[in-house]
C-alpha cells in the first residue's frame, strides 16, 4: 500500500504542475496576441517609411547625376569605410521557461562574435536580459562590457524603444563604435522565428533597379517640402525610431510565442504523465484488491 500512497502523491503533484503550466500558457498566449497585433501595425508603417526614404534618395541621386555634385547624407545613412569596432547588443529575457529561445539568441551572438574576431575586428558586447549574460557565459563568451535587465517590462511602449535607441547611440559615441548590431529573434509565425544579428547604425537602405521609377506616377510627380536633405534627415531619424521599435516588438512576440509553445508542451507532457501514473495506480490497486479477495476466500474455505 505504500506504493499506492506514493503514486497518489505523485499524481497530485503532477496535476498541480499541469495547472501552473496551463495558466502560464494562457497568459503567454494573451501577451503574444497583443504583441502580434502591434507588430502587424508597425510593419505597415515601416514599409511606407522605407518607400518614402527611397523616393528622396532616388531624387537626390538623379540631381547628382544631372549636376555632377555630391550631397552630404545624414550620418545614419553613411557607411563607415573599413569599420574596425563593432558593438553587439544582445536582446534576451529575464525569465526562462520559453524553450530554446534564450539559448538560440546566445548561440547566434557567439557565432557573430567569432566571425567578427576572425576578421580582426574589435567587438564590444552589451547584454540586455539576465538570460543573455548567462547564455553567453555557457558558450564561453566572458568578455562582456555590461549587462542590464530586459528592455521591455510588460508590453512594449514607444518610450521604451526610444530609451533603448538613446542608450545604443550613447554607447556608440562613448565607445567610438563604427557599427552597431542587435542580436534578437525575428518573429515569423507562432511556431517559427529566426535568430539574427541586424545592423542598426548606420542603417542601409539599398536602391534597386526597380526603384528608379519610384517617383513617377503617370504624369504626376512628387514635390518636397521642406528641402530634400532636411526631409531625408527627418525621415531617417523617424526610421531609426520605428526600426528600433520593430526590433523590440519582434523580440517580444517571439519570446511570448516561445513561452506559449513551451508551456503547451509541458501541459501535454503532464497530461501524459498523469495518464501513465493513473494507469499504474489502478493496476496496483486492482492487484491489491485481488490479493485481499483471494486471502478472504482462502480463509473462508479453511474454516
Amino acid at each position: 500500500m505504500a506504493n499506492l500512497k506514493e503514486l497518489r502523491t505523485r499524481i497530485e503533484s503532477v496535476k498541480s504542475t499541469k495547472k501552473i503550466t496551463s495558466a502560464m500558457k494562457m497568459v503567454a498566449a494573451s501577451k503574444y496576441r497583443r504583441a502580434q497585433l502591434t507588430l502587424e501595425k508597425s510593419e505597415l508603417f515601416q514599409k511606407m517609411l522605407i518607400e518614402n526614404i527611397k523616393k528622396v534618395l532616388v531624387e537626390l541621386k538623379s540631381i547628382e547625376e544631372q549636376k555632377g555634385i555630391s550631397f552630404v547624407l545624414p550620418k545614419m545613412l553613411v557607411e563607415v569605410k573599413n569599420p574596425q569596432t563593432y558593438a553587439l547588443f544582445i536582446l534576451a529575457s529575464d525569465r526562462g521557461l520559453c524553450g530554446s529561445y534564450n539559448s538560440s539568441i546566445a548561440k547566434t551572438a557567439q557565432k557573430r562574435i567569432e566571425e567578427l574576431k576572425k576578421q580582426g575586428k574589435t567587438v564590444k558586447v552589451f547584454c540586455y536580459g539576465k538570460k543573455a549574460l548567462s547564455g553567453l557565459k555557457r558558450f564561453g563568451i566572458t568578455d562582456i562590457e555590461a549587462s542590464y535587465p530586459a528592455v521591455i517590462k510588460k508590453h512594449l511602449t514607444y518610450a521604451e524603444a526610444l530609451h533603448f535607441l538613446k542608450d545604443v547611440w550613447d554607447k556608440k559615441v562613448h565607445h567610438k563604435i563604427d557599427v552597431c548590431e542587435i542580436v534578437y529573434s525575428d518573429f515569423l509565425t507562432g511556431l517559427s522565428r529566426t535568430y539574427q544579428s541586424k545592423q542598426v547604425i548606420p542603417f542601409d537602405i539599398e536602391l534597386t533597379s526597380d526603384d528608379e521609377n519610384i517617383n513617377k506616377v503617370g504624369d504626376a510627380y512628387y514635390g518636397y517640402i521642406p528641402d530634400k536633405l532636411d526631409l531625408l534627415k527627418e525621415l531617417s531619424s523617424m526610421y531609426m525610431r520605428t526600426s528600433m521599435f520593430e526590433v523590440l516588438i519582434n523580440s517580444q512576440a517571439s519570446e511570448h510565442a516561445a513561452r506559449m509553445n513551451s508551456m503547451d508542451n509541458a501541459t501535454r507532457n503532464a497530461e501524459d504523465m498523469i495518464s501513465s501514473l493513473t494507469f499504474k495506480y489502478n493496476s496496483l490497486r486492482q492487484s491489491a484488491i485481488t490479493t485481499e479477495l483471494v486471502e478472504i476466500v482462502a480463509g473462508a474455505e479453511a474454516m
